[in-house]
């Protein structure tokens, strides 16, 4: 069979019938099959949980859509209000939960802070930080996490992660999305909502969320789109454009941090047309050629994609059972 040539028109999507279809199953999912009556949205002022709320809105009215507002003292300076603008436009209720007072609790700063300072003794909390990964694009060799941390002078230093280190403060970190999905799932209980989760095709597939955080949720009404195409979805339904024309970032570290140099290996739009290349059968040479890149750089983003879906298959397992053994190894 003939294949289309590899370029972003494979992602061209209906955004009118993708909308349509989505609001029905969200309309089903919600009062038929959960009995419930509205839906909660963790809201963060990024794309994915913005359309998410916008389809709620079309499936539900906003009259049965709940926004969480959960910053906590990493998120970027724009977050609370990007988020609040949104529950205004929509005209949904929102209620904002600080989650530092949570975090300080549980000593989530300050395991964090003790990971970091086995590495970087002159560390303190005055500083900012980020976790960063170097490209897959420059070499074939393996890929160790970097540190990055600024001083309150501007000084800024870059030292590599070892496993301990890495570990501990990617721990530490996931107490914030267990918690946000903690304080979603008690407003849903007060008002007998469903959660509604809002990752997008690249990180459902990619596993890029938390076990028991993010990856928590009753339904996903948009893991089957790209990114490109959840951005595409946010004008149709005329979301704000500080909203529509906002770069994903992860919004967990006091640094700004893009998803790619976190996790991915490419920007959203051409990891996008990667994933879709592979999972269509497109040899490395079509990739390279769609992304002006070399062969070899196809090849080890397509590896990289494989290496993370299997990565991904704990994070999307249901918890195991005595009487069940597994797949055959």
């Amino acid at each position: 069979m003939n294949q289309p040539p590899l370029s972003p028109d494979c992602l061209a999507l209906d955004c009118e019938a993708a909308a349509i279809a989505i609001a029905e199953s969200l309309r089903t999912t919600v009062a038929r099959r959960f009995k419930k009556r509205g839906l909660v949205v963790g809201l963060s002022g990024g794309i994915d949980s913005s359309v998410v709320a916008a389809l709620a809105v079309r499936a539900l009215g906003p009259a049965h859509v709940l926004g969480l507002l959960m910053p906590e003292r990493d998120s970027a300076a724009d977050t609370l209000a990007l988020s609040r603008s949104l529950a205004e436009h929509l005209g949904i209720a929102w209620v904002h939960e600080d989650l530092s007072p949570m975090l300080d609790a549980v000593g989530c700063y300050r395991r964090r802070d003790e990971a970091i300072a086995r590495l970087v003794p002159d560390y303190t909390p005055a500083c900012l930080t980020k976790i960063v990964l170097p490209s897959v694009l420059d070499d074939d060799r393996y890929r160790l996490f970097q540190l990055v941390v600024r001083y309150p002078d501007q000084r800024q230093v870059e030292v590599r992660l070892d496993l301990p280190a890495y570990l501990g403060i990617v721990a530490a970190t996931n107490f914030k999305q267990r918690t946000r999905k903690m304080l979603e799932y008690y407003h849903a209980d007060r008002l007998n909502y469903a959660v509604a989760g809002t990752p997008n095709r690249l990180e459902y597939d990619q596993g890029f969320f938390v076990k028991l955080g993010d990856g928590a949720a009753d339904l996903k009404p948009i893991a089957h789109l790209y990114k490109t195409q959840v951005y595409r979805l946010a004008r149709h339904l005329g979301l704000p454009e500080t909203i529509c024309s906002r770069p994903p970032t992860t919004d967990t570290y006091s640094l700004p941090q893009s998803q790619q140099e976190f996790y991915f290996s490419l920007p959203y739009a051409e990891m996008d047309l990667a994933l879709y290349a592979l999972d269509h059968g497109y040899p490395a040479a079509d990739l390279a050629a769609a992304l002006h890149l070399t062969e070899d750089q196809a090849r080890r983003v397509y590896r990289d994609i494989a290496g993370k879906r299997r990565m991904a298959e704990y994070l999307h397992a249901p918890p195991a059972l005595v009487t069940d053994p597994g797949p055959a190894v």
